[in-house]
């Protein structure tokens, strides 16, 4: 059975002049005349079937039944507010979370962060350096950038950028140790962000295998890997998004002409109910509004790199024994 429930404009008017002890404040708040005020209380009143007011002159009392009702009525009108002003307040305001992968929070996204935050003043950011997809799911978390296949499942997500690999290194290191040719490298250390599956990648491609055996540091990611090489420690491998802005500064240089698709790509990536979010979606739109003009910014290919050419997969000759 449905649930029977005064009129609205009435309990207006009752919890007005409740409030204000006035039917002539309540009329002024609500806009309408004294005698329009007095008519809907007296409706009220005749609906439920209690007194709701004393009158004292000009002022008015909360009979035990008024009293009795007010609270309701006021919460219930506290929350219709509420829940309005959340409805219409700006989606440019409150807080928001984001996991990033550590390199690409620290050198692609944070010395962007400058345009996001001149036009979201009132957006609180939290940046977690993470690459962890449990991060989906962590409640403190909104939303996730990271690198990896995609498969994972009962969230939203999308592609935000492929990427090519290629080897980098200091100005400094490979001025005092020059690298001419692939072979060169083996006179340097091999800085590693991942298991050696990417620098493999590479090194298949330049018919440079035998390079593996040369000496090496796992970092543990990409952006110590970076890092690493930035300071002069050894090669590491760079990619056309987290290192262009050190490319561009001249604290990395390319050495060779060859680079190699990333087995992997990056995802942006959150639960299914934060996607409805206003704040989610207003930075989800700043990522790849920035990602497409630092690809309309992407500088030509750099003139004196060493010209290495992808090695081609042998023919197969059909008819041949496996």
């Amino acid at each position: 059975m449905a649930k029977r429930l005064p009129p609205l404009n009435p309990l207006r008017a009752f919890e007005a002049t409740a409030r204000h002890a006035s039917l002539t404040k309540a009329a002024a708040e609500l806009n309408v005349t004294h005698g329009a005020i007095s008519h809907q209380i007296k409706a009220l009143e005749q609906s439920l079937g209690v007194k709701l007011f004393e009158r004292t002159g000009q002022r008015v009392r909360l009979t035990p039944h008024g009293a009795e009702l007010l609270p309701a009525v006021s919460t219930a009108f506290d929350g219709i507010a509420a829940a309005t002003q959340r409805m219409t307040r700006p989606a440019s305001a409150g807080t928001l979370s984001v996991s990033c992968v550590p390199a690409l929070l620290l050198l692609w996204m944070t010395p962007r962060l400058g345009s996001f935050m001149a036009q979201y003043p009132d957006i609180r950011l939290t940046l977690i350096p993470s690459n962890d997809p449990k991060d989906i799911r962590a409640p403190q978390v909104d939303l996730c950038v990271l690198y990896g296949d995609g498969s994972w499942t009962d969230c939203w997500m999308r592609k935000w950028s492929g990427l090519e690999l290629f080897p980098v290194v200091s100005p400094t290191l490979i001025n005092n140790r020059p690298i001419r040719i692939c072979r060169d490298l083996a006179d340097h250390v091999i800085l590693h962000g991942d298991d050696g599956r990417e620098w493999h990648t590479w090194l298949a491609a330049a018919d440079g295998l035998d390079l593996e055996r040369g000496r090496r540091h796992h970092l543990g990611d990409a952006r110590t890997a970076i890092e690493a090489a930035v300071h002069g420690h050894g090669v590491a491998l760079g990619d056309s998004v987290t290192a262009s802005t050190l490319l561009a500064r001249g604290l990395l240089v390319a050495p060779f002409s060859l680079s190699v698709p990333a087995v992997d790509d990056f995802y942006v990536v959150c639960r299914n109910e934060m996607r409805s979010a206003p704040i989610v979606q207003l930075f989800v739109d700043w990522l790849f509004a920035e990602k497409e003009q630092a690809d309309s910014r992407a500088n030509a290919p750099v003139a004196g790199r060493i010209n290495l050419r992808r090695k081609r997969p042998a023919l197969r000759v059909v008819g041949a024994k496996s």
